[in-house]
This record gives C-alpha cells, structure tokens and sequence, in this order.
C-alpha cells in the first residue's frame, strides 16, 4: 500500500524549543532527524512526506518553518504544514506572504494546548478565511471534547478546507467510544472537512495497541468520511509513545485490507494530493 505520510515531525533540540515534551519519555532525548525517518520508512510503502509543524515554543515557530523550507526535497519531504497564530492580527498577513516561500501546502495552530475561547474569537475565524483565500487547508487539531469548537469554526467558515487531525481525538484508553462516534458524524456532515488517519495510538492504554482495539474507531472514520474524505498520517515520533511508526503503518495496512484497492489508494495517496496540492 502507497502512503503519503501528511503527518510527519522532527525534533531538533540544537535549534529550536520544545517545551511540551518534557517528561515525556519516548520523546525527552535526542534528536528526531530525516535521516532516523527515512530508515524508519524503508521498504514500508512511503513514498513521501509532509512535515507537520511540531508544536514548538511560541518564539519558534516561524524559524521552524524557514528550517523545514531548507530541508524540502531532502528524504522525500514534499513540503509542510507550518503553524501559524490567526488570533493575533499582528504580523499574521506577513506570516502567511513570507509562506509563499517555505514550500507551505497548509497551517495548524493546535488548540487542545490553549483556552477554548482562542478559537472562538472573530479575528480567529477572519484569519481562517485569509488562508482559505489562498486556497490552503487549516489542520483541526482538537480533543473529542473540543468537537462543538471546531464545528463552531467550519460552520464560520464554508470556504477554508479544514482536516481533522488525529481521527478527532477519541480517548480510546478510557474506552470513551459513544461519545466520539456521535460527534465525529456530525462532523462529517460538513463536505470541506477531511479526517487524518493518524495519532490514535497515542490515545491507546501503554501496551494495548492492536488492530482489534483500533478497528472500530478506524471502521468509523471510514464509515463517516468515506476513503475519498480520508489522509494519512505516521505522527512520529510522537508516535512512540505507545507503539512505533513501522509498527503503526502495519497496523494501517492490515485494518485498511478489506477495502477495495482504490478505497487504499485514496486513503493512502489520493486525498493527500488532492488536499494539500501535491
């Protein structure tokens, strides 16, 4: 099975901040270089990468994104999907001209890491419409909680492309499924919304991750969004907290095996391209 991994991060201590990992162990050493991904890859059907802005300190994020602008085209790296701040209006349409440049197909600001009201604000949803007008995509990066506020910001905004990151979310350790299930399809109602394939491993109780356990959340997702409404991501390194990228891309393949092998291809190639203009 091809895959265009739209999830993909890297961890550079020597250069940029990264506050949010501390204590976590599969993630508090080292570095998280290209090098490590592509071995990591090999021979596993990647055929390439988006990296995905990787939630660094607030001082960083615009030098992350010139970073990853220099490392496009190295280890299958198509482009990325940089962060961006849309509930301050100061500097954010030199932000996006100076993404004109960096080999940007998307923006994220993640918004399970501040106060719900962050999004709600006009300014927010007026900077989603400035990325929607340049014909990008916004990554929905919420909890299952959190699923009211993002329907809040696509209703607002009918013209941006959103994807949900990460399946929306579902608290699978606490075996949260109800809940999710009926949020996530209300979601799917709303046609410029995709859903990202990706992150839930994390969201496993340690050593419970299977195809069993995740089979129904993904089972879900499909029946929701349809293969044609789906992307795929590997979410490493932060993948490693719970299970490991080949490990997760296994997983992918055996759960996906049912499904016809255009069903795989749009899930695994299709959307991406179409999406995020690769």
């Amino acid at each position: 099975m091809d895959l265009i991994d739209t999830h993909q991060h890297l961890i550079l201590r020597d250069r940029l901040g990264y506050g949010w990992i501390k204590g976590i162990p599969a993630l508090a050493s080292g570095d998280f270089t290209i090098a490590d991904y592509t071995g990591l890859t090999a021979g596993k059907g990647v055929i390439g990468s988006l990296f995905m802005e990787t939630g660094v300190d607030d001082a960083d994020y615009q030098s992350e994104a010139r970073l990853i602008a220099g490392l496009v085209g190295t280890g299958g790296l198509l482009g990325q999907i940089a962060a961006c701040r849309p509930e301050d209006d100061a500097g954010f349409d030199a932000w996006l001209e100076a993404c004109d440049t960096l080999h940007v197909k998307g923006f994220r600001r993640i918004l399970h890491v501040v106060p719900d009201a962050v999004s709600q604000s006009a300014t927010f949803r007026s900077n989603l419409r400035k990325i929607g007008q340049r014909g990008l995509p916004f990554d929905l990066c919420v909890l299952a909680r959190q699923h009211d506020l993002a329907e809040d910001l696509i209703k607002a905004n009918d013209a941006q492309v959103f994807v949900l990151d990460h399946c929306g979310n579902p608290d699978i350790a606490a075996g949260a499924y109800a809940p999710w299930a009926e949020s996530l399809r209300r979601l799917a109602r709303y046609p410029h919304l995709y859903a990202k394939l990706s992150g839930i491993t994390a969201n496993c109780a340690p050593g419970a991750v299977c195809a069993n356990q995740l089979r129904p959340y993904v089972d879900h997702l499909i029946d929701c969004f349809g293969p044609d409404r789906i992307l795929w991501g590997g979410d490493w390194p932060v993948v490693n907290i719970h299970s490991s990228l080949p490990e997760w891309i296994d997983l992918t393949c055996e759960m996906l095996a049912p499904l016809s092998q255009a069903d795989r291809q749009a899930i695994g190639v299709g959307t991406a391209k179409k999406v995020y203009g690769i």
